[in-house]
């Protein structure tokens, strides 16, 4: 299956409005059954010690690297300003001098455009992160292919796609979040969050 980005998953969340409930004696099929206790995944051993590891002497942005968040994009223009606030975001925090946003399809900046304004501002290598859940075709090929296609321009810059968000320990932390806010809106002892705000979806159904 594709890659999804983050954003595309929370707006295919959010549009479903329920879930039908499973009649009885309807066999749960086995590829959507959660697993309880530890995961037996070949990936997630791994993946989960390096998200939990130290973080100390671990390599960062150095002078020179630029940095691409890159999305899936969309034809709502809302979804492609959602990054653009994340980049601030990220920017402020980070402190990283030079973050651009890109969208890999349907919207503008494309890579090529932010992979350009990166080094215009002075960047010899350019960092490309996805902003996208788990690793798929559009991770494996056509982010690669699009990045590629993009450093041609800009010989003796070098670049790095890294890894999507997987399975990091602070997601957990993020999706806890996204559900106690959306809880205490619903009791209301909160305001709708911004993603959610005016359109209605934060409710709760019958």
């Amino acid at each position: 299956m594709d890659s999804l980005s983050l954003q595309s998953h929370l707006s295919l969340w959010s549009s479903t409005s329920t879930y039908p409930a499973r009649k009885p004696g309807i066999a749960v099929p086995e590829f959507v059954k959660l697993h309880k206790g530890p995961s037996k995944s070949r990936y997630l051993p791994q993946r989960y010690r390096m998200a939990t590891s130290s973080r100390e002497g671990l390599n960062g942005i150095e002078e020179g690297d630029g940095v691409i968040i890159v999305d899936h994009g969309s034809r709502r223009k809302e979804s492609n300003l959602m990054l653009n606030e994340f980049v601030a975001m990220f920017r402020e925090r980070t402190k990283y001098p030079i973050v651009e946003p890109a969208h890999m399809e349907l919207a503008e900046p494309s890579i090529r455009d932010a992979f350009s304004l990166c080094v215009q501002q002075g960047a010899r290598r350019v960092i490309v992160s996805p902003f996208f859940l788990s690793p798929g075709r559009h991770w494996n090929q056509d982010i690669p292919s699009l990045t590629a296609e993009a450093a041609k321009e800009h010989p003796g810059v070098s670049y790095l796609i890294t890894a999507p968000l997987g399975l990091h320990e602070l997601l957990v932390d993020v999706v806890n979040d996204r559900i106690n806010h959306c809880l205490s809106h619903i009791a209301g002892k909160a305001d709708e969050c911004s993603v959610c705000a005016g359109t209605g979806k934060c409710r709760l159904r019958q």
